[in-house]
């Protein structure tokens, strides 16, 4: 079997139904053979190693590492199990982050999830600093991307979080109102934040080449097509039992492909943004960008007054999000930022 690369891809969190359909996929497109699956829960990540041996994929140089079942709380087990993890790593995509449960506030995922980003990014700059790329794709994936990329000094262009799912859930709720397959709705592009207070835009949408304002879609149609939009998430749990794990795992693997080397990423992707035309600064945000070799290369967003607007009102939330974090003292202010990155 033919590889992209030799180089060694980490996937964080491959216990897990996201972790370890990234592996699968990496493996079924061929980005490399050496794939290290690393998880805090020995016998799920152990689990994921065997069936992905069992699958045989030719030529796979497979390795995992977790701390023993008895010592997942001690603090030095599971920094020695990292340590080997993210050792001579070249690229990495992690869904590390914990799951919202019943109970629990948004600010309580928000806390928690930044605070794994930021060991996260901590075992970047001590463990791999060679690394090339890296994807971050737990929720609140904007604000835990930009907490790791804090902590991990890497340059901005290094380190992406996941937001196509937004676009390609747009995508494929406008090729079923039209009927067309779902290759042939382009531009069907949501930026700003991962997450509710998303920025969906219409205007550069086209549907078998033709432009949408011009296929008769009624706005009260196009109102429920965004909030549909807006709640993929929560009808895949409704439809499901459970939140997904197949399409944002295949995205991540994607968007790491780009960065091998390998066909250029092109969906919208969280970067961190800087468009003094638009007052952004300092947040992780989708954007218009595409993944090379290279890195993630950002745009400035095109779209219609009210498009526009709705991307300030998307990042305002990321602001508010940010200063939470802050506030919290996972990330120390804005100011403070390149005393643990100089890169920002």
């Amino acid at each position: 079997m033919k590889y992209l690369t030799n180089d060694k891809l980490l996937i964080v969190g491959a216990g897990g139904m996201i972790g370890s359909n990234m592996v699968q996929t990496a493996l079924a497109l061929g980005l490399t053979p050496n794939v290290c699956l690393y998880d805090i829960y020995e016998p799920g990540v152990h689990g994921v190693f065997d069936e992905m041996e069992q699958c045989a994929f030719p030529g796979a140089n497979l390795s995992y590492y977790a701390p023993a079942v008895e010592d997942m709380n001690d603090p030095k087990k599971v920094a020695e199990a990292a340590k080997k993890a993210f050792t001579g790593a070249k690229y990495i995509i992690s869904s590390g982050g914990a799951p919202r449960k019943a109970g629990m506030t948004r600010e309580d995922l928000l806390k928690g999830n930044c605070k794994i980003a930021a060991d996260f990014g901590e075992n970047i700059k001590k463990y791999c600093p060679d690394v090339e790329h890296v994807v971050v794709i737990f929720n609140p994936a904007d604000v835990t991307a930009l907490t790791a990329l804090i902590h991990s000094g890497l340059k901005p262009n290094q380190l992406t979080s996941l937001a196509a799912l937004d676009s390609t859930r747009l995508q494929q709720a406008l090729a079923h109102e039209f009927g067309v397959q779902q290759d042939k709705v382009t531009g069907a592009h949501t930026y700003g934040g991962h997450g509710e207070q998303m920025a969906v835009f219409a205007s550069q949408v086209k549907v078998d080449g033709k432009p949408l304002a011009e296929m008769g879609l009624s706005d009260q149609r196009w109102a429920e097509i965004k909030h549909a939009t807006t709640q993929g998430g929560s009808n895949i749990i409704k439809l499901r039992g459970r939140s997904s794990f197949q399409s944002p795992a295949y995205c991540a693997v994607k968007m790491i492909e780009g960065a091998m080397g390998g066909e250029p990423f092109t969906l919208p992707a969280g970067c961190y943004a800087n468009l003094p035309e638009l007052g952004i600064k300092n947040v992780m945000m989708a954007l218009p960008t595409t993944i090379d070799k290279t890195g993630v290369h950002y745009t400035t967003p095109t779209g219609t007054k009210e498009e526009m607007a709705e991307l300030q009102k998307s990042y305002q939330h990321l602001c508010d999000m940010r200063q939470e974090v802050i506030d919290l003292g996972i990330v120390p202010p804005i100011e403070k930022w390149s005393e643990d990155n100089k890169n920002l």
